[in-house]
């Protein structure tokens, strides 16, 4: 009685010891998940800002790239009078419009600061080139004499000066040529630069006070999350520590003795203790059942498998939820014995168990359960192997189909059934045979998987 009652104190100190650790745990581990989701979101919005200021400077980049394509695509045309750097220049200016979705991004991202202000004065001082580009754009059509109907209305409505107007074909385009490279042309396109320069500053420094003013926060949150992990260290260390004393070490025993086929001492935590006595008395119980099962009532004397009886024994005692169970039948087995005689018929027998037997691994079962009926059951196997089974069926039908030994070739159909948890051993068998009829209908010498039947 004191043993007994030593258990029961042992084991509600247990329990109470396990409920304010995990309470520990949770309080510990919900708060560092709190921390943590705050960081994250931080770091979040950290990357959401630099994301934007580097699309804000990619607009800048993109209204200065831009600017500088039509000024290129317009001074080639105003030297060489072809008209694709023309319908070049106004695809720009008028469809693709780089310039301007490029403000328009700044605007909608960071509409009130500086860096938007410098790029609208850019964009200002582009606008104003661009009457430059038409005004020489016109100048070098009329040079180079080509019609200007064929040109769109942005060009037909510039006014050409009347004393512009009086210049030769030559003289025009020399003008139109001189407006695209001329100091005031350049020293406007130095302000779109300045301005674009000046904008791509100010995002830079923003991003960089943005930055430093989140990563003095990460900092706190990251020593903050430091200490409370240094705290579920030393609670989940708690928790091995008193694990391993009277959970594992005494499990460790266990094992060792389940191996050697011997009882288990009883120590460790009082739920140990329980699963000891009870693995110890199923223990001489399964001891009793082996010694009534012998060799002669559980194995088929023409095959050496396990018989019926064997197999109603296994099905009862291996844990089929975790096993899989292939029902085997031979094909066309009658006609064997009509045309050999029963004598080849049992030769054909023996062999295709000899086939099974050595096809399958040392801890699976193989029985006979009827005249051409075999069963598998193969332990700690999940339809995760099924390729695997498919390819063990092709071979064993490619050494069925040999006759070189004397006996006449045979193939056999398979169906498969995988246990599943709170699966009876019943459906499982169901399943099977279901999969085997579904072979034989299927032209037989093959295998087939049970479908899944909730």
């Amino acid at each position: 009685m004191k043993t007994i009652s030593f258990q029961k104190e042992q084991g509600v100190s247990i329990r109470k010891l396990n409920i304010i650790m995990f309470i520990l745990a949770a309080v510990a581990s919900v708060v560092l998940f709190v921390t943590m989701r705050f960081t994250t979101r931080m770091n979040e919005n950290t990357l959401a800002m630099s994301h934007d200021v580097i699309a804000m400077q990619q607009s800048a980049n993109e209204l200065m790239k831009a600017s500088d394509y039509l000024t290129e695509q317009m001074r080639a045309f105003v030297v060489t009078g072809e008209r694709k750097y023309f319908d070049n220049y106004y695809n720009e200016a008028t469809v693709d419009r780089r310039r301007d979705k490029a403000l328009l991004e700044l605007k909608e991202k960071n509409g009130k600061s500086k860096a938007y202000s410098d790029l609208q004065k850019a964009m200002d001082d582009s606008m104003e080139l661009m009457n430059i580009e038409y005004y020489a754009a016109r100048l070098a059509i009329e040079g180079y004499g080509c019609n200007i109907d064929a040109f769109p209305d942005l060009v037909k409505q510039v006014q050409i000066k009347k004393v512009d107007q009086k210049l030769s074909k030559e003289d025009k385009i020399e003008l139109a040529q001189a407006l695209m490279f001329d100091d005031d042309y350049s020293a406007r396109k130095e302000s779109i630069s300045k301005y674009t320069n000046e904008c791509l500053t100010d995002l830079t420094n923003e991003l960089k006070e943005r930055q430093e003013t989140m990563a003095a926060h990460v900092q706190k949150q990251v020593w903050f999350e430091h200490f409370m992990t240094w705290v579920l260290i030393v609670i989940t260390l708690a928790i091995v520590i008193l694990t391993a004393r009277l959970v594992i070490i005494p499990l460790n025993k266990a094992v060792a003795r389940i191996r050697e086929e011997k009882d288990i001492p009883l120590e460790g935590a009082y739920e140990i203790r329980f699963l000891a006595k009870t693995y110890n008395l199923m223990y001489q119980t399964n001891v009793v059942d082996k010694q009534k099962l012998n060799y002669e009532a559980t194995h088929d004397k023409l095959t050496g498998l396990y018989n019926r009886r064997g197999y109603e024994f296994l099905l009862k005692n291996v844990d089929m939820e975790s096993a899989t169970l292939l029902v085997i039948d031979l094909d066309k087995f009658k006609q064997i014995n009509d045309m050999y005689g029963h004598d080849m018929g049992d030769k054909a027998l023996a062999k295709t168990g000899d086939v099974i037997f050595n096809s399958f691994r040392n801890q699976d079962y193989v029985c006979r359960i009827g005249g051409d009926e075999f069963a598998v059951i193969m332990v700690h196997c999940s339809s995760d192997l099924k390729e695997l089974i498919a390819k063990k069926v092709d071979t064993m039908n490619d050494k069925l189909q040999n006759a070189l030994d004397g006996v006449p070739a045979i193939t056999i159909s398979v169906g498969v059934a995988f246990g599943e948890t709170g699966e009876s051993v019943d459906k499982i068998f169901k399943n099977a045979d279901a999969a085997l009829y579904e072979a034989k209908q299927s032209g037989r010498c093959c295998v087939k998987f049970a479908k899944d039947e909730k």
